[in-house]
């Protein structure tokens, strides 16, 4: 196959759904041969908010300390290639062909196909055992217990902050989730985990008990390095990342911790464009998230309120997420986002409190258009809505996935 063929079938998979379970991408890892060698390191990050950051810096640490990593991180945002990366580049066209290409022949007769998530999961670890990295961080997709990444062994386990998300996969309370993020930790491998509420602490400390696994909770943000992650928030993922790194070994000096915090990219994340206008784009995509957005903007644009371009899933808490938004923001563009299950940009409109500064639109392409001659927008509310920004700026194609 091609390239752009075995993304066709790579896509097609979807209609499979998510499957939370770890008997498939067990049995694809082992007939790929794609498990990673006893001498590569694994972290696995879990958590609602922050998986993202938290891998981005662990692998900016690592690559700062001459550390061969492999990086394996979900959704992408405008390229399927951003989900894989060894040292941070992305993995090339060919080799996704080419392992796609195996994997399709592989699972042909299988009475369970694999999932999209688990596919690309399988395609990662086969191109990091290939180019023989050191280091692999694995951010899990949605849950933790039964996440296709915990499939793979790890050597330090670590929760970034804990929110209600995904509850009708995950459970409706905080114990519930925080029960399915902690199922990931392992029998005398260390564990790191944010100050979370005290209902999912609680479990999470239990958990660590029963399964004897070292736990540190990192109570201080980190201080005095710059980050190049903007947001106060990201001060916590900084701390969080650098405990994990030190847990497995890692050398790490002063010059090396400042210059791995201080260059660390992750696209979408608070990440302004500048142009004729400055656009900010945000995946915040729930209340927690939207909660760390709003301190940011307070931060990062005193006294000046952007305008507001949003899109989201239905099944988002969107009353609360609004309702933190209406004060920070001018104008506001509600639109549909690229996924069946985006919210109609009307519906939107009545539930936001500053009704009078309000417009609908019947695509992105038209609020980005309607809004060119404004000094500052924020676009955030999904990440299917930042990657199709990102690929109308860029010119490029947009193929979002749910997994």
């Amino acid at each position: 196959m091609t390239y752009e063929e075995s993304i066709d079938w790579l896509f097609s998979t979807q209609t499979f759904g998510i499957k939370l379970g770890l008997e498939n991408p067990t049995r694809l890892l082992r007939e790929f041969l794609a498990f990673p060698p006893h001498t590569t390191k694994v972290i696995q990050v879990v958590g609602t908010n922050g998986k993202g950051s938290t891998c981005a810096f662990i692998d900016s640490l690592a690559r700062a300390a001459g550390i061969r990593t492999g990086l394996f991180t979900s959704p992408h945002l405008v390229s399927y290639r951003e989900r894989i990366r060894v040292s941070s580049q992305m993995i090339a066209e060919e080799d996704v062909a080419r392992h796609l290409s195996e994997l399709r022949e592989l699972v042909a007769g299988w009475e369970h196909h694999p999932t999209f998530f688990e596919l690309t999961l399988a395609l990662a670890m086969k191109h990091f055992r290939e180019r023989e990295c050191e280091l692999l961080i694995l951010e899990a997709g949605m849950g933790g217990r039964y996440d296709a990444t915990t499939a793979v062994p790890s050597d330090a386990s670590v929760v970034t902050a804990i929110d209600l998300d995904h509850t009708q996969w995950l459970g409706d309370t905080l114990d519930k989730i925080a029960a399915e993020k902690a199922a990931v930790f392992r029998e005398g491998k260390p564990a790191f985990s944010l100050p979370q509420a005290p209902e999912a602490e609680r479990i999470i400390k239990q958990v660590a008990n029963e399964t004897r696994a070292p736990l540190e909770i990192v109570e201080e943000p980190l201080r005095g390095y710059a980050l190049g992650l903007p947001g106060p928030h990201q001060a916590s993922n900084a701390a969080l990342a650098l405990a994990a790194l030190h847990s497995l070994g890692c050398r790490l000096n002063f010059d090396t911790v400042q210059y791995g915090l201080s260059s660390v990219r992750h696209a979408g994340r608070f990440e302004v464009i500048r142009g004729e206008r400055t656009l900010i784009l945000d995946i915040a995509h729930n209340p927690h998230a939207i909660r760390g957005l709003v301190e940011t903007l307070k931060g990062e644009l005193p006294g000046r309120k952007p305008v507001l371009i949003f899109g989201v899933c239905h099944s988002k808490d969107i009353g609360q997420m609004l309702s933190q938004l209406a004060p920070t923001v001018g104008r506001a563009h509600f639109v549909p986002i690229n996924s069946p299950r985006s919210m109609d940009p009307a519906d939107l409109g009545n539930l936001f409190e500053g009704k009078d500064g309000m417009v609908t639109h019947g695509s992105l392409a038209e609020a980005l258009e309607a809004t060119r001659n404004d000094a500052e927008v924020l676009v955030c509310g999904s990440a299917f809505l930042v990657g199709e920004a990102k690929a109308l700026l860029e010119a490029k194609e947009h193929r979002s996935s749910d997994q």
